[in-house]
């Protein structure tokens, strides 16, 4: 029987393609999603990746629609938290909703999908977790405290599982995308997006395929050494 796979935020931009490599790669995957149903329809008619609504942000939800997960697809072996928001300001303007929001989904709810199934990872003596990051959280951003906040933390949350999971082989790592050509980057006015691609020296954006590409390695049975790592994947922009 295939391992299962959840990945939250898994039916578009770079979830989706997160979502697709893993089925691709035979893993049964799980994608959740938190309030576009008409995608994430559109997502499992063309892909036959199933899809479960609820906010990452409320640990009840994220508890409740696990278990549906593994009482539908069996027990969930590989975690992928990826699903990310951004309310931007400076920040003498940033209002505490924004800091709130973005603190809730973006790290409380990395917490909220990884904890209810970490007693059976731990039971099992496997698990595969992979955090997506990113490079704002390795650099800070303008009119991002709270999203590079999140992000940074997020590779605190990977390093102290990685030290807790090793006995019972579960790893934990994090990448960290730089600027990815989805839907939301490649809707900006085209002389932002040319400012950003000047400064990547690979002199292009990355696609979510190749994310995808590094979450499939990481969650592979053989990675079994590959833990509490950071891979960057943004074109040599920013170099740790």
């Amino acid at each position: 029987m295939s391992r299962v796979a959840l990945v939250t935020g898994g039916s578009r931009g770079i979830g989706a393609a997160i979502s697709t490599a893993l089925k691709e790669s035979g893993y049964t995957v799980a994608a959740t999603y938190a309030g576009n149903d008409d995608a994430a329809t559109q997502f499992t008619e063309s892909t036959g990746i199933k899809t479960y609504k609820w906010n990452v942000a409320d640990y009840e939800a994220s508890k409740s629609g696990i278990e549906k997960v593994e009482a539908e697809l069996g027990p969930i072996d590989v975690v992928v938290a990826n699903a990310g928001i951004t309310r931007d300001a400076p920040f003498h303007k940033m209002t505490p909703d924004q800091w709130n929001e973005v603190i809730g989904t973006n790290l409380t709810g990395v917490f909220n999908t990884i904890h209810p199934v970490w007693p059976g990872m731990r039971e099992r003596k496997f698990g595969r977790i992979v955090v997506i990051s990113s490079i704002n959280g390795q650099k800070g951003q303008f009119a991002q405290v709270n999203y590079a906040a999140t992000k940074a933390g997020d590779l605190g949350i990977v390093k102290s599982l990685a030290q807790e999971g090793a006995r019972s082989n579960i790893t934990a790592n994090a990448i960290c995308p730089g600027y990815i050509a989805t839907d939301m980057v490649m809707a900006v006015p085209e002389k932002v997006r040319d400012s950003i691609i000047s400064q990547i020296p690979t002199g292009r954006l990355g696609e979510p395929e190749e994310i995808a590409r590094a979450v499939v390695f990481l969650v592979n049975d053989d990675a079994g050494f590959i833990n509490g790592s950071t891979i960057t994947a943004n074109g040599a922009q920013h170099l740790v």
